[in-house]
């Protein structure tokens, strides 16, 4: 592989494709056509509820990476019994909501690394949500009264996830700077709210594009609908890998 190609892989690892859909057999074609064209495939809300727990197995019978974004939140006790569940299913990460708290996250991080020991897996990375990107400075301290500028809180939730264990926070492209800055190198950073140029921007508020979330330090950038939606999904991939390629 000559340079550029490399720098072509390396970009489309760092694409984690949310799979927004509404159907199971969907969701499984759409893996199967993009798997050479993105790194991680992400299950959310919508497609767990429709589909059912038996899509993790589906999506990873593909042969790709799955990110299983249900942003568990629940006391210590139960944050554990989930992870452990969640670990049997291979999957490559999954996140939990930093403002559970310390306790919480050590307990994820304690039966999912006891799990994957037992059944002899890769332990999932485990991330925590900072603060969604469809918040503001104005929702956060007027509505949940968090008298703190979002930066600075994300900044504090991150530090506190990597002091607990977590491998890494999901955040917006507005903080992953201040947070690489704080975590290091190692830690893992997420980052949705990622719209290349000319995409509809919808209810997020914090935003950037693929290569200005790349180039702030983020691992990995949440792309769903101006892939899914475009007329070539594999094509309007392969341009935002492109993207990203130049700032690496």
């Amino acid at each position: 592989m000559n340079q550029n190609t490399n720098k072509i892989v390396a970009a489309k690892n760092k694409i984690c494709l949310a799979l927004d859909v509404d159907n199971t057999q969907h969701a499984i074609n759409v893996a199967k056509k993009l798997k050479e064209h993105v790194g991680v495939f992400k299950v959310g809300s919508e497609l767990f509820t429709i589909a059912g727990p038996s899509i993790l197995e589906k999506i990873v019978d593909v042969g790709v990476p799955v990110f299983l974004d249900l942003k568990f939140h629940d006391i210590p006790n139960t944050i554990s019994r989930v992870a452990r569940v969640v670990t049997r299913y291979g999957i490559f990460m999954f996140n939990i909501h930093a403002s559970g708290g310390g306790e919480m996250i050590q307990a994820a991080v304690e039966a999912t690394h006891d799990e994957a020991v037992k059944r002899g897996l890769t332990p999932p990375l485990i991330l925590a949500v900072t603060v969604l990107t469809s918040i503001d400075n104005k929702i956060l301290q007027k509505e949940l009264l968090i008298n703190q500028p979002v930066e600075k809180h994300v900044q504090h939730l991150a530090i506190m996830t990597e002091e607990n264990g977590a491998d890494g926070v999901v955040a917006s492209p507005m903080e992953v700077r201040v947070i690489r800055e704080a975590c290091g190198e190692h830690f893992q950073i997420v980052t949705p709210g990622v719209r290349p140029t000319g995409s509809s921007v919808g209810d997020q508020k914090r935003i950037a594009t693929p290569s200005d979330a790349i180039n702030q330090g983020s691992d990995y950038v949440v792309i769903g609908r101006p892939i899914l939606a475009a007329d070539d999904p594999i094509d309007a991939a392969q341009k935002i890998a492109e993207e990203i390629a130049r700032v690496l």
